[in-house]
């Protein structure tokens, strides 16, 4: 038995409405996974364990602080981590493909602030601030040990004001700062 015709196009008219519904659906959802806006990032997903890596976000962000990603995340995934760029944020300084390492220190600069090129290194100095550890072993006097207590300082304190607050480093003392004055910035 049949359906009546109207009965047919009824069902139809809801099977287009249906199709139509989920192409625009599928259509907002490729459109924003795609970046829509450049200011929000899809979310990042945490892997299981053994795939982790920590990474340190600050500056135009959303939401500063540590975060877990996984192996294999790019800087876009730290970014989206936390909760995306914030207004004024240079998104032009940062190159969003790049993979991101464990312990990792990222700053999202504001338009206008200095270029920070890769490493930490700011006008061909070292900056306190953003360099890495493997960047600040580079400098004379402090190794690995040294790099990581600067670090683990900047984490605690926040950023360095003055070159001068390295002496509140545990281990840096004057003959260290005047080795390290003209190599450093904050």
């Amino acid at each position: 038995m049949t359906a009546p015709p109207r009965l047919r196009v009824g069902r139809g008219a809801v099977v287009v409405l249906l199709l139509v519904a989920l192409g625009i659906a599928v259509l907002v959802s490729s459109f924003s996974s795609r970046g829509g806006s450049s200011t929000e990032v899809a979310p990042v997903v945490t892997a299981a364990a053994g795939e982790d890596l920590y990474v340190h976000v600050l500056g135009a962000v959303r939401a500063p602080g540590l975060y877990r990603l996984r192996t294999g995340d790019r800087v876009v995934d730290a970014v989206a981590a936390a909760g995306g760029f914030a207004e004024g944020a240079d998104e032009s300084q940062l190159n969003l493909a790049r993979e991101l390492g464990d312990g990792e220190q990222l700053v999202v600069p504001l338009i206008g602030d200095t270029p920070v090129e890769p490493g930490g290194v700011t006008n061909g100095l070292v900056n306190l601030n953003t360099a890495d550890s493997a960047t600040l072993d580079t400098l004379p006097r402090i190794g690995p040990a040294m790099a990581q207590r600067i670090i683990d300082w900047r984490e605690a304190n926040g950023r360095f004001s003055v070159v001068d607050d390295l002496l509140e480093v545990a281990g840096v003392g004057e003959a260290t700062l005047e080795g390290l004055r003209d190599l450093v910035t904050v």
